[in-house]
């Protein structure tokens, strides 16, 4: 399962329908990044921004955004020059892209806080192993809470889903999923990533992915 745009880089083939929908994206230097985290581009759009920021056009040099040393491999984190406005009242000047989109670093010790907001839930859900701990005398609750600086927190929302099955005389088709994520991670304890992932698989004519 791999990203359409990684298979045009290994120059693996992708059938004329499918290249026209990621041609289809608007110039990437007028791509505002806010939107980009707040999930308001197609997956092609964010797509073409993405390589645009260390590619020819050089965007993340041109907008004066300072490259971070991270402390997680599969963040590319940046420093802006001046604070942006995420989720309508979170305020930052930290961002960091993955393999598949991109996020605000928060100052925001709960990501429930902010999930809730957002009606997001929790996939990693601690409750029933606090609850086993508690009814086995191991631990109260209090002394589990204690112990825990943070509670790991990966929760997604879902906003597209749309299969584009192979036309006539085509072998390939693809699979978007768009999703506006909340989450922590322990190299950036105390803070909480919010952003937006851009998934497009490339599946075969019987829709398994390629």
């Amino acid at each position: 399962m791999k990203p359409i745009f990684l298979l045009m880089a290994l120059g693996v083939g992708i059938p004329l329908a499918a290249s026209a929908r990621v041609a289809e994206s608007s110039d990437p230097e007028r791509i505002d990044v806010v939107d980009a985290i707040e999930c308001r581009l197609d997956a092609p759009t964010y797509n073409g921004f993405a390589l645009a920021l260390n590619g020819e056009e050089k965007i993340a040099d041109k907008r004066g955004w300072v490259p971070i040393k991270s402390k997680n491999f599969l963040m590319n984190e940046y420093e802006l020059p001046a604070p942006i406005t995420v989720a309508g009242r979170y305020s930052t000047r930290s961002i960091a892209f993955t393999s598949s989109g991109v996020v605000a670093i928060l100052e925001l010790t709960d990501p429930a806080v902010l999930a809730r907001q957002q009606g997001i839930e929790n996939a990693i859900d601690p409750n029933p192993l606090i609850a086993a701990m508690i009814a086995s005398g191991k631990a109260t609750r209090q002394e589990i809470e204690v112990a825990t600086d943070s509670r790991k927190f990966l929760g997604e929302k879902i906003l597209v889903d749309r299969t584009e099955p192979a036309t006539a005389g085509e072998h390939f088709g693809t699979h978007t999923i768009i999703g506006l994520n909340v989450s922590n991670v322990a190299s950036h304890p105390g803070k909480t990533l919010y952003g937006c992932s851009y998934r497009i698989e490339v599946i075969d004519k019987d829709g398994k992915p390629f």
